[in-house]
């Protein structure tokens, strides 16, 4: 091969530098070694040297490689003097002359035209190209004359030759130059007078087929065979040329065209046969003593060229019980073993890993009177070395050159491949080095192994240098050789290098094998070349090759994934017809290559030619339609399968119910399920999978009670379950609350020698009898574990000590955790939560600072989760101090806040109303990087809605909309309370239409809150659709709702109606309480009606019902507030005749009327009553001045405290608008103080002294308000003069729109802040509230005539009529009643200032203004009506 052609074949990353032509046209030689490379294998093959006839040998590829190198290795088995150069029995005769001193040159003549048996080597031929069909070495020309051309020479041939001297010339000719011998052929064919014999015939068949010219062979054959009738040498010679490619089916079709044509096969025919078959590829078992028998059947003796053979192939496939009994025949038959025969069988015996039996062949052999040769030496070395055994492989080697043999290639092959194996690359590049330094010239066998290694380790380029060593020794790379390099390639994702080195060698002639075809069509695969891939394909079947299951898996793959249906059914196709693969198992194939559209194509055609479909192929194409959520395909699939194959019903109902709990439709999977139950009760169990499958989903899904129905249907039917099964059933019947059933599961498992030995099974359990308090038996799981196993897991410790923490049994969780410091394993953070989750159940959150303190001496570092426990805790006491505290030291030691604590924190300020807390704590959140969700939005909702700051309710509301946030039921739900606490029940109602369009459901106390504002708003007829369709929901309704919706009819004055509710709650199995009856009685009394109310009063009487003060106070309340006292007077005389006492019910009311009196005398005959029953309080304060009525009104705030009702706030209102109408302000003062003390009234009505200034006035009777009120503006005032605290911008106070006993506060405070002229403004975003700049408001303190003296006093005697008059709301002095009725009719609402300068004016003078002020309002007015007209004019004149 000339060096240019090699240049252009190979990659250029092969080829380093261009070399001598010369040096790539000569040829080499080196016998008896050869590369093979595992059939195993399709994408990397591996190679490896043998030698002799223990290895395989190639003896024509040897003499292929002695015509291509200079200086090369011979090594003829005839010759005695290689064979045993110790021995002087040398004979010069048996030695083949070399016609040229410069080439060593031999071949053994044969007296067979086959290879020389007796070899176990795979030979490896090579197809030269057509430049080397014309090539012509120096041996040629030096025998035949270099000028003159064959025809010349045999045409001045000086003697007349015979046909026996041209067959002699031919076959002597044909052993330097196959070319010139088939000249020589031609020429005799040429001469009209010579016709070729049988002979002649066989002869220049058997020079072809040595030099591996099939298609020259195959031409000549085929024209000459029908004349050559039954000359057997001829077959033979022609089954030779097909043996040598190891074509056996062509020789076995020639075997049977010699016995059609007449002609008997002879042992050569049988042992070419066998040699065919040794060489095709691997043989089956058995396959050899089939062969053997085959010749013996034919009346033919086995000769040893026979029984070598047949050695030497079974030592190739390491089959060494085959090998033992051929040999067996051998020893048994009259055929005598020779040195081949033995060093086969050390071969055999060292490819099986049966070294002393290798070497005892080896020590035998003198003693049957054989020495060893270097093939004997070399298959022991290769056996040794096969093994790894590097010392044996050195003293082999040593024992070899002390009996005369030098290491040869071969020997330096065995070692280089064997250091290759082991992965001691350099050794084995360094042996490659001596090698060469010891005159042993590298064949194609050295390259090829040191190739293949080095692209084995991954070093690519090192073996691209290789090859190019190779190819500047004009050494010509094998099959082997290029396939190496190819897979080296391959292996380093070098995919185009691999390409061009395939092409490479297909262009220089180098028929690819079975292994090169499956290496490149693997490339092309991966590469996704599949065009490229198919026409491989394609030539690969056409040369008689066939892809191994693998690679036809992975075509199919690709195609499929290509979509390229003509291929695909192509290969599926050649698959079926030529591997003999049935439908079911290609479906197989194509569910494990992930093919499941082209997968479940095949299982409907399986199933339309009559096949049952296969379970395991139907669940696996499910289970792909589920991952790919390919649901209308899978069921479509299973139609048509209950279709066709009805037979199969209960198979694809199993394949459904698995498909369903793939795809999480856990309610279909079971509908489907109970169907098959219902259908097959008796006749079948199921199989294990659905049943698995099932349950497994139902756990997924939360469906546990159904998992334990399933489960107990697989016992009844017997199945046993698996341990994946135990582990789910374990965490089923913990979820369910169920821990002895897990535990009895454990158990039962184990018993079927199915060992639970993963911890969280256990852990499970443990924690699930944490769960139910069941903390003994959670102790007494853990015991058993300890006796059982020397260490327990720490997640059992730490689940035992969260069962501790469950039942707040901190003592014991401390015992558990003083065990793992003490035993191991060391406690975790989780341990130390456990510690602390004990303390906080058992409520001692005092002692979690002295835990801390206590784990921290200890050496433990305090966690992030643990804090984070530890302020959850606090913040769910709601004990704020206490969560600021933690929260501002875990910031300071470093831990940032998550937004689960932002969370916590803002639920927690939100809950207690810290608005500037919550607002800052958002803006800290946000600067964070956190942005609020949807919970965090919730909360604030919650906490401006509860302060009625129902403008900030509006922004977050429209921030939950703009963030993207979908409102939940809480949003929803706050939303609709903040509009009924701002009195807009219609929006309330909108949204909650809305709400159940979203399919939400409101809570009760939502529609409960719609009812009532929809009650104050007089919407009765929204408030009774509320309440039915609340009715309609089935939603069982309480007391609470009906005492509503009566309250409701009460203020519509609809009195029968709340008659009915009595009835309606008797038939929804409500009791009408007493409370309820109040409440119908309160109806009547509010409606003017107290004698309903009083025979409501009388009915319970006579029902003999056990009475308290409430409905007589309902009565009694009723007949004052119509203004007839005498019969209120009455009825209190009545309750005492009936053996009641009055009480604080009958001390307010009696003290409420006295204050809305308009007389002293009225009064004092209403308090004058209460006195004849005995509580005669409220007289003295009226009436004495003693020291001692402050503690009696302290002691009976204390006993009012407890009771219910509101017991001491409603009495202190009362009495606070009793001494503020009949000007005892000083008394109302010390009273309004001792109630704060008392918490009757709250400790921040008023907030001077923490800088804000503000105030809540909210609740409170009109009298204790205006207290409140003059008491608030003297610590202002104080505040203002002495600078300290400083006010804010703006002051708030909190008035509330609601009324209290049909008085507004709202409008009381207002009209006694107008007459002062004071700086406070009604709110323009929010009703119920008054806001004065801080510094206006300052100013008026310090400036005006009505705050020079804020001192609240006593006035020296009683007055004769009340200072207060009660009028559309307005609790306000009688006085300024006309006054104000007078400047509002008139003027309409004013400002404050101006309302005071008017209400001081004499009734004339304000008269006066007010007409003055009516006046000028009407002039500007048509002042503007002119400018207006003037501006439309000049308009019109521009125009």
């Amino acid at each position: 091969m000339h060096s240019s052609s090699s240049l252009s074949l190979l990659p250029l990353t092969t080829v380093r530098a261009a070399t001598t032509p010369s040096l790539r046209s000569k040829n080499t030689r080196a016998d008896k070694v050869s590369i093979h490379s595992s059939s195993s294998s399709s994408s990397s093959p591996s190679i490896s040297t043998t030698t002799s006839t223990s290895s395989s040998i190639d003896t024509e590829q040897q003499q292929q490689q002695n015509r291509t190198i200079p200086h090369k290795f011979s090594y003829n088995r005839a010759s005695p003097s290689v064979r045993w150069p110790h021995l002087k029995q040398i004979t010069e005769k048996l030695e083949d002359p070399a016609p040229n001193s410069s080439s060593s040159s031999s071949s053994l003549p044969h007296a067979q035209v086959i290879i020389s048996p007796p070899r176990d080597t795979k030979e490896e031929e090579e197809t030269p190209t057509s430049d080397s069909l014309l090539d012509t070495n120096d041996e040629t020309l030096q025998v035949l004359g270099r000028p003159k051309f064959v025809a010349d020479v045999l045409d001045d041939r000086p003697v007349q030759m015979t046909p026996t001297d041209y067959c002699f010339l031919v076959k002597w000719v044909g052993q330097s130059s196959w070319h010139r011998a088939f000249e020589l052929f031609e020429w005799l064919k040429l001469r009209h007078w010579y016709s070729p014999n049988a002979r002649m015939l066989a002869t220049i068949l058997a020079v072809l087929g040595k030099a591996t010219q099939e298609k020259i062979a195959v031409e000549i054959f085929n024209k000459a065979e029908p004349g050559v009738e039954d000359t057997v040498q001829v077959y033979n010679a022609m089954m030779g040329v097909y043996s040598r490619n190891g074509r056996f089916s062509k020789v076995q079709e020639l075997l049977k065209l010699m016995k059609t044509r007449g002609c008997e096969p002879d042992l050569v025919s049988f042992n070419t046969l066998i040699h065919a078959r040794a060489k095709s590829g691997t043989m089956l078992p058995g396959l050899a003593i089939e062969l053997l028998s085959e010749v013996k059947r034919s009346g033919l003796r086995p000769d040893i060229i026979t029984y070598n053979t047949l050695i030497s192939a079974c030592s190739r496939q390491s089959n060494l019980e085959e090998a033992v009994q051929i040999y067996d025949d051998l020893q048994a038959s009259s055929c005598q073993s020779d040195l081949w025969t033995y060093n086969a069988m050390i071969s055999v015996y060292g490819r099986c890993g049966m070294l002393k039996e290798a070497e005892s062949v080896f020590q035998e052999l003198g003693s049957i009177g054989f020495s060893p040769d270097a093939v004997t030496y070399n298959s022991l070395l290769y056996a040794f070395a096969r093994a790894g055994n590097v010392e044996k492989v050195r003293e082999l080697c040593e024992e070899m050159i002390q009996a005369g043999f030098g290491r040869d290639e071969m020997t330096y092959n065995t070692i280089i491949h064997m250091y290759g194996k082991q992965g001691q690359h350099d050794l084995a590049y360094q042996l490659y080095k001596d090698m060469k330094s010891a005159g042993r010239n590298p064949d194609a066998i050295t390259y090829t192994v040191l190739i293949d290694l080095l692209g084995k380790a991954g070093k690519i380029a090192e073996a691209a240098d290789v090859m190019s060593e190779m190819l500047d020794a004009g050494v010509k790379p094998t099959l082997r050789t290029f396939s190496a390099l190819t897979c080296g390639y391959a292996k380093a994702g070098m995919r185009v290098e691999a390409e061009e080195t395939f092409d490479c060698m297909v262009r220089s002639g180098v028929k690819p094998d079975h292994i090169a075809y499956s290496v490149m069509l693997d490339i092309l695969l991966r590469s996704d070349k599949m065009k490229k891939a198919m026409v491989l394909y394609r030539e690969m079947v056409r040369e008689g090759f066939r892809p191994d299951q693998g690679l036809y898996e992975h075509m199919l793959q690709v195609l499929a994934k290509e979509n390229n249906d003509n291929d695909f059914r192509t290969v599926m196709k050649d698959m079926k017809d030529v591997c003999g693969i049935s439908f079911q198992s290609l479906t197989s194939i194509l569910i494990r290559k992930g093919c499941h559209e082209h997968a479940a194509k095949m299982l409907r055609l399986d199933v339309n030619q009559g096949f049952e479909p296969d379970r395991e192929n139907l669940f696996s194409i499910m289970n792909a339609y589920s991952l790919m959520g390919k649901r209308t395909e899978a069921h479509a699939l299973l139609d048509l399968l209950r279709e066709q194959a009805p037979e199969s019903h209960h198979l694809i109902s199993e394949a459904s119910v698995v498909f369903l709990c793939k795809d999480r439709q856990v309610d279909a999977a079971i509908k489907e399920y109970n169907n098959i139950n219902t259908n097959i009760f008796g006749f079948s169990t199921g199989s294990s999978s659905m049943y698995e499958s099932l349950i497994k989903c139902c756990e997924e899904t939360g469906y546990f009670a159904d998992a334990s129905q399933v489960y107990s249907d697989m016992k009844f039917y017997g199945i046993e379950s698996s341990k994946d099964l135990y582990h789910c059933l374990v965490r089923i019947y913990c979820n369910l609350g169920f821990p002895e059933t897990a535990h009895h599961l454990v158990d039962q498992a184990e018993s079927s020698d199915l060992l639970l030995n993963d911890f969280s099974v256990y852990v499970n359990i443990i924690e699930a009898y944490g769960d139910l308090k069941q903390w003994q038996r959670a102790e007494s799981l853990v015991g058993i574990l300890r006796l059982r196993y020397s260490t327990v897991d720490r997640k059992v410790w730490n689940a035992l000590i969260n069962a501790y923490a469950a039942s707040g049994r901190y003592e014991q969780a401390r015992a558990v955790f003083n065990t793992m410091i003490r035993d191991g394993p060391p406690p975790t953070v989780e341990s130390i939560n456990g510690l602390m989750q004990a303390l906080i159940v058992d409520e001692r959150l005092d002692e979690l600072y002295v835990v801390i303190q206590d784990l921290q001496d200890m050496g433990f570092k305090i966690s992030k989760s643990t804090i984070l426990l530890m302020l959850n805790a606090y913040a769910r006491a709601g004990d704020i101090f206490e969560v600021k505290k933690i929260y501002h030291g875990m910031k300071a030691a470093g831990y940032l806040p998550t937004m689960h604590l932002y969370r916590s924190m803002i639920g927690l300020l939100s809950k207690a109303k810290r608005i500037r807390d919550v607002e800052l704590m958002v803006a800290e959140m946000e600067e964070a990087g956190f942005k609020p969700d949807l919970s965090i939005f919730n909360s604030l909702l919650r906490m401006y809605t509860a302060i009625e700051d129902f403008k900030k309710s509006g922004e977050v509301y429209r921030q939950i909309v703009e963030s993207g946030f979908k409102p939940d039921e809480d949003t929803y739900n706050t939303i609709i309370l903040m509009y009924c606490r701002d009195h807009r029940p219609v929006e309330g109602l909108s949204l909650l239409q809305e709400m159940k369009k979203q399919g939400l459901d409101p809570k009760v106390d939502t529609y409960k809150s719609l009812i009532s504002a929809c009650g104050k708003q007089q919407l009765w007829e929204q408030a009774e659709d509320l309440f039915k369709g609340l009715k309609s929901r089935g939603c069982k309704l309480d007391r609470s709702v009906y005492h509503i919706m009566m309250k409701t009819y009460r203020n519509a004055g609809d009195h029968s109606k709340a008659e009915k509710l009595l009835v309606m709650m008797k038939e929804d199995g409500l009791q009408p309480t007493i409370a309820t009856m109040h409440l119908l009685m309160v109806s009547y009394s509010s409606a003017g009606q107290p004698k309903e109310a009083e025979i409501v009063l009388r009915n319970l009487k006579s029902l003999g019902e056990n009475l308290s003060t409430l409905p007589y106070s309902s009565v009694i309340d009723g007949y004052l507030k119509n203004g007839d006292h005498k019969l209120g007077i009455e009825k209190l005389l009545e309750m005492q005749r009936d053996g009641l006492e009055p009480d604080h019910r009958i001390w307010t009311c009696f003290i409420r009327a006295a204050s809305l009196t308009s007389s002293t005398s009225e009064a004092m005959f209403l308090l004058s009553s209460l006195r004849d029953t005995g509580f005669e309080l409220p007289i003295r304060l009226l009436t004495e001045k003693s020291e001692s009525l402050v503690l009696e009104v302290d002691r009976l705030l204390m006993e009012l405290g407890p009771l219910e009702d509101n017991a001491a706030f409603n009495f202190v209102n009362a009495l606070e608008d009793l001494l503020w109408a009949f000007e005892h302000r000083a008394t109302a003062s010390w009273v309004f103080q001792l109630a704060i003390k008392r918490s009757v009234y709250r400790h921040d009505i008023f907030r001077v002294a923490d800088k804000d200034w503000g105030a809540d006035f909210r609740k409170l009777s009109p009298g204790a308000a205006l207290v409140a009120l003059t008491l608030w503006l003297d610590h202002m005032q104080d505040a203002s003069l002495q600078g300290s605290p400083e006010s804010p911008k703006s002051i708030v106070l909190i008035t509330g729109t609601a009324e209290y006993n049909m008085v507004s506060l709202d409008k009381t405070l207002k009209a006694f802040l107008w007459e002062m002229g004071s700086p406070f403004l009604p709110c323009k975003t929010r009703s119920g509230l008054l806001v004065a700049k801080g510094h206006s408001l300052r100013m008026w303190l310090k400036d005006s005539p009505f705050c020079f003296d804020l001192e609240l006093k006593d006035a020296p005697s009683l007055p004769e009529s009340n200072s207060m008059q009660l009028n559309e709301g307005y609790f306000m002095r009688s006085g300024l009643l006309p006054v104000f009725k007078d400047i509002h009719e008139r003027l309409g609402h004013v400002r404050p200032k101006k309302f005071a300068r008017l209400a001081l004016l004499s009734d004339v003078m304000r008269d006066k203004v007010i007409r003055a002020d009516l006046q000028g309002r009407k002039e500007k007015l048509e002042k503007l009506k002119r400018t207006s007209l003037l501006k439309r004019v000049n308009k019109k004149f521009v125009r």
